[in-house]
Protein backbone atom coordinates (compact mmCIF):
# COMPACT_ATOMS: atom_id res chain seq x y z
CA UNK A 1 0.00 0.00 0.00
CA UNK A 2 1.52 3.30 -0.95
CA UNK A 3 1.33 6.13 2.10
CA UNK A 4 -1.47 7.86 1.66
CA UNK A 5 -0.60 11.09 3.63
CA UNK A 6 1.62 11.53 1.74
CA UNK A 7 -0.37 11.30 -1.31
CA UNK A 8 -2.81 13.67 -0.13
CA UNK A 9 0.02 16.30 0.49
CA UNK A 10 0.69 16.05 -3.07
CA UNK A 11 -2.81 16.26 -4.02
CA UNK A 12 -3.35 19.85 -2.50
CA UNK A 13 0.57 21.12 -3.65
CA UNK A 14 2.73 20.87 -0.35
CA UNK A 15 5.77 19.43 -2.87
CA UNK A 16 7.45 22.45 -2.25
CA UNK A 17 10.85 22.13 -0.69
CA UNK A 18 11.66 22.81 2.91
CA UNK A 19 7.97 23.01 4.46
CA UNK A 20 7.62 19.15 4.96
CA UNK A 21 4.25 20.27 6.78
CA UNK A 22 6.12 21.45 9.88
CA UNK A 23 5.11 25.07 8.96
CA UNK A 24 8.28 26.31 10.27
CA UNK A 25 10.92 26.73 7.68
CA UNK A 26 12.50 29.74 6.50
CA UNK A 27 10.81 33.11 6.89
CA UNK A 28 7.36 34.17 5.89
CA UNK A 29 8.78 36.51 3.06
CA UNK A 30 11.46 34.25 1.71
CA UNK A 31 8.82 31.30 1.84
CA UNK A 32 6.21 33.42 -0.13
CA UNK A 33 8.97 34.44 -2.95
CA UNK A 34 9.35 30.53 -3.37
CA UNK A 35 5.82 29.54 -3.62
CA UNK A 36 5.47 32.49 -6.12
CA UNK A 37 8.70 31.48 -8.35
CA UNK A 38 7.83 27.60 -7.85
CA UNK A 39 3.87 28.62 -8.86
CA UNK A 40 5.88 30.39 -11.91
CA UNK A 41 7.43 27.19 -13.01
CA UNK A 42 5.34 24.51 -12.47
CA UNK A 43 1.82 25.10 -11.30
CA UNK A 44 1.24 21.15 -10.21
CA UNK A 45 3.88 21.76 -7.86
CA UNK A 46 1.92 24.50 -5.71
CA UNK A 47 -1.59 23.52 -6.90
CA UNK A 48 -0.66 20.21 -6.47
CA UNK A 49 -2.95 17.01 -8.21
CA UNK A 50 -5.94 19.41 -7.32
CA UNK A 51 -5.02 21.20 -10.43
CA UNK A 52 -4.99 18.78 -12.99
CA UNK A 53 -8.53 17.59 -11.58
CA UNK A 54 -10.48 20.52 -10.87
CA UNK A 55 -8.76 22.99 -13.50
CA UNK A 56 -6.61 26.32 -12.78
CA UNK A 57 -9.21 28.38 -10.88
CA UNK A 58 -9.89 26.00 -8.06
CA UNK A 59 -5.93 25.09 -8.01
CA UNK A 60 -4.90 28.13 -7.28
CA UNK A 61 -7.57 28.68 -4.52
CA UNK A 62 -6.14 25.47 -3.02
CA UNK A 63 -2.50 27.00 -4.01
CA UNK A 64 -3.12 29.70 -0.72
CA UNK A 65 -2.98 28.75 2.42
CA UNK A 66 -3.26 25.11 2.08
CA UNK A 67 0.07 24.59 0.52
CA UNK A 68 2.27 26.60 3.20
CA UNK A 69 1.63 23.57 5.49
CA UNK A 70 0.66 20.30 3.78
CA UNK A 71 -2.31 18.88 2.40
CA UNK A 72 -3.02 16.96 5.83
CA UNK A 73 -2.07 19.13 7.86
CA UNK A 74 -4.04 21.64 6.37
CA UNK A 75 -7.07 19.58 6.48
CA UNK A 76 -6.10 18.82 9.90
CA UNK A 77 -5.71 22.49 11.03
CA UNK A 78 -8.36 23.98 9.80
CA UNK A 79 -10.96 21.09 10.94
CA UNK A 80 -9.66 21.63 14.81
CA UNK A 81 -9.55 25.50 14.26
CA UNK A 82 -13.42 25.48 12.78
CA UNK A 83 -14.25 22.68 15.88
CA UNK A 84 -13.17 24.61 18.29
CA UNK A 85 -14.80 27.88 17.44
CA UNK A 86 -18.29 25.91 17.25
CA UNK A 87 -17.53 24.69 20.35
CA UNK A 88 -16.96 27.87 22.29
CA UNK A 89 -20.10 29.40 20.77
CA UNK A 90 -19.01 31.78 18.61
CA UNK A 91 -21.01 32.30 15.50
CA UNK A 92 -19.01 31.72 12.09
CA UNK A 93 -19.30 35.49 11.23
CA UNK A 94 -17.49 36.78 14.45
CA UNK A 95 -14.80 33.66 14.59
CA UNK A 96 -10.79 34.76 14.21
CA UNK A 97 -10.27 34.44 10.49
CA UNK A 98 -7.09 31.58 10.41
CA UNK A 99 -5.17 33.22 8.51
CA UNK A 100 -4.66 37.25 6.65
CA UNK A 101 -2.23 36.37 3.77
CA UNK A 102 -1.18 32.77 1.57
CA UNK A 103 2.61 33.62 3.64
CA UNK A 104 1.43 32.30 7.27
CA UNK A 105 1.31 29.08 8.13
CA UNK A 106 -2.10 27.27 9.33
CA UNK A 107 -1.66 26.38 12.87
CA UNK A 108 -1.65 22.74 13.64
CA UNK A 109 -3.72 21.58 16.41
CA UNK A 110 -1.97 20.58 19.67
CA UNK A 111 -0.53 17.06 19.94
CA UNK A 112 -2.98 15.52 22.87
CA UNK A 113 -6.38 16.99 20.15
CA UNK A 114 -7.87 14.06 17.97
CA UNK A 115 -7.45 16.28 15.08
CA UNK A 116 -3.35 16.00 15.75
CA UNK A 117 -1.07 14.75 13.00
CA UNK A 118 0.12 12.06 15.45
CA UNK A 119 -3.67 10.81 16.81
CA UNK A 120 -4.45 7.37 15.99
CA UNK A 121 -7.63 8.86 14.05
CA UNK A 122 -5.18 9.88 11.23
CA UNK A 123 -4.49 6.32 10.11
CA UNK A 124 -3.34 5.55 6.66
CA UNK A 125 -6.24 4.07 5.72
CA UNK A 126 -8.42 7.24 6.73
CA UNK A 127 -6.13 9.64 5.03
CA UNK A 128 -7.12 7.34 2.06
CA UNK A 129 -10.38 8.48 2.74
CA UNK A 130 -9.68 11.85 2.71
CA UNK A 131 -8.18 11.53 -0.74
CA UNK A 132 -11.31 9.66 -2.00
CA UNK A 133 -13.15 12.09 -0.73
CA UNK A 134 -11.45 14.91 -2.16
CA UNK A 135 -11.58 13.53 -5.81
CA UNK A 136 -15.80 12.35 -5.03
CA UNK A 137 -15.77 16.10 -5.06
CA UNK A 138 -14.00 16.57 -7.90
CA UNK A 139 -16.77 14.89 -9.80
CA UNK A 140 -19.81 16.65 -8.29
CA UNK A 141 -20.46 18.67 -11.15
CA UNK A 142 -20.08 15.62 -13.32
CA UNK A 143 -17.45 17.49 -15.43
CA UNK A 144 -15.33 14.61 -15.73
CA UNK A 145 -15.64 12.36 -19.23
CA UNK A 146 -13.19 9.70 -20.09
CA UNK A 147 -11.29 12.27 -22.53
CA UNK A 148 -10.79 14.64 -19.75
CA UNK A 149 -9.91 11.69 -16.75
CA UNK A 150 -6.97 10.92 -19.93
CA UNK A 151 -5.90 14.51 -19.66
CA UNK A 152 -5.99 14.58 -15.97
CA UNK A 153 -3.90 11.16 -15.44
CA UNK A 154 -1.38 12.14 -18.66
CA UNK A 155 -0.60 15.32 -15.53
CA UNK A 156 -0.56 13.40 -12.97
CA UNK A 157 2.16 11.10 -14.20
CA UNK A 158 3.98 14.02 -14.42
CA UNK A 159 4.15 14.43 -10.78
CA UNK A 160 5.45 10.78 -10.71
CA UNK A 161 3.31 9.64 -7.85
CA UNK A 162 4.28 6.09 -8.29
CA UNK A 163 2.11 3.44 -10.42
CA UNK A 164 0.04 1.72 -7.60
CA UNK A 165 -1.03 5.58 -6.18
CA UNK A 166 -1.38 6.37 -10.21
CA UNK A 167 -3.95 3.34 -10.66
CA UNK A 168 -5.64 4.56 -7.48
CA UNK A 169 -6.55 7.63 -8.41
CA UNK A 170 -7.48 6.63 -12.22
CA UNK A 171 -9.54 3.97 -10.37
CA UNK A 172 -11.84 6.79 -8.57
CA UNK A 173 -11.87 9.53 -11.16
CA UNK A 174 -13.66 6.44 -13.30
CA UNK A 175 -15.96 4.69 -10.67
CA UNK A 176 -18.79 6.10 -9.25
CA UNK A 177 -18.66 8.09 -6.26
CA UNK A 178 -19.58 5.59 -2.88
CA UNK A 179 -21.17 8.20 -0.19
CA UNK A 180 -21.99 5.55 1.62
CA UNK A 181 -18.29 4.02 1.95
CA UNK A 182 -16.85 7.50 2.54
CA UNK A 183 -19.35 8.36 5.66
CA UNK A 184 -18.81 4.77 6.86
CA UNK A 185 -15.07 5.40 6.99
CA UNK A 186 -15.93 8.68 9.16
CA UNK A 187 -16.02 6.44 12.89
CA UNK A 188 -15.76 9.65 15.19
CA UNK A 189 -16.89 13.35 15.07
CA UNK A 190 -13.53 14.61 14.41
CA UNK A 191 -13.06 12.42 11.57
CA UNK A 192 -16.73 13.55 10.33
CA UNK A 193 -15.34 17.09 10.38
CA UNK A 194 -11.88 16.06 8.33
CA UNK A 195 -14.03 14.53 5.94
CA UNK A 196 -16.52 17.61 5.33
CA UNK A 197 -13.27 19.85 5.61
CA UNK A 198 -11.34 18.35 2.86
CA UNK A 199 -14.16 17.92 0.57
CA UNK A 200 -14.87 21.37 1.24
CA UNK A 201 -11.30 22.29 0.73
CA UNK A 202 -11.43 20.52 -2.80
CA UNK A 203 -14.56 22.62 -4.13
CA UNK A 204 -16.46 25.34 -3.68
CA UNK A 205 -20.04 25.34 -3.75
CA UNK A 206 -20.29 27.65 -7.40
CA UNK A 207 -22.78 25.23 -8.57
CA UNK A 208 -26.37 23.70 -7.75
CA UNK A 209 -24.52 20.18 -7.93
CA UNK A 210 -21.44 21.15 -5.99
CA UNK A 211 -23.62 23.15 -3.02
CA UNK A 212 -26.52 19.82 -3.41
CA UNK A 213 -23.43 17.42 -3.04
CA UNK A 214 -21.76 19.64 0.50
CA UNK A 215 -25.54 19.26 1.61
CA UNK A 216 -26.17 15.65 1.08
CA UNK A 217 -22.66 14.97 2.27
CA UNK A 218 -22.98 17.31 6.00
CA UNK A 219 -26.51 15.66 6.05
CA UNK A 220 -25.21 11.97 5.76
CA UNK A 221 -22.17 13.09 8.50
CA UNK A 222 -25.04 14.19 10.35
CA UNK A 223 -23.04 17.09 11.36
CA UNK A 224 -25.18 20.03 12.98
CA UNK A 225 -25.88 23.03 10.24
CA UNK A 226 -23.71 25.56 12.70
CA UNK A 227 -20.49 23.16 12.76
CA UNK A 228 -21.08 23.35 8.68
CA UNK A 229 -21.52 26.91 8.77
CA UNK A 230 -18.23 27.24 10.99
CA UNK A 231 -15.65 24.68 8.76
CA UNK A 232 -17.36 26.34 5.62
CA UNK A 233 -16.68 29.58 6.94
CA UNK A 234 -13.02 28.45 8.19
CA UNK A 235 -12.04 27.17 4.85
CA UNK A 236 -13.06 30.18 2.65
CA UNK A 237 -11.12 32.47 4.78
CA UNK A 238 -8.10 29.99 3.79
CA UNK A 239 -8.43 29.77 0.35
CA UNK A 240 -6.10 32.82 -0.74
CA UNK A 241 -5.64 33.31 -3.99
CA UNK A 242 -1.71 32.70 -4.90
CA UNK A 243 0.17 34.17 -7.47
CA UNK A 244 -1.07 33.86 -11.46
CA UNK A 245 1.02 30.99 -12.97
Amino acid sequence: MFDAKKLLDQFLGSQVPGRSGSGKSGSASGWAGQVTDIAKNNPLKTAGIAAAILGTKTGRKLAGNAVTIGGIAAVAGLGYLAYKNYKSGQSPQTAPQPQPSAAEPIALPPPDSPFSLQSPQLSNDFALTLVRAMIAAAKADGHIDQAERANIMEKIHAVDLGAEAEAFIAEELANPVDIDDLVAAARTEEQKVELYTATRLTIDPDTRAERGYLDMLAGRLNLPDALIDHIDATVSSAKVASPAV
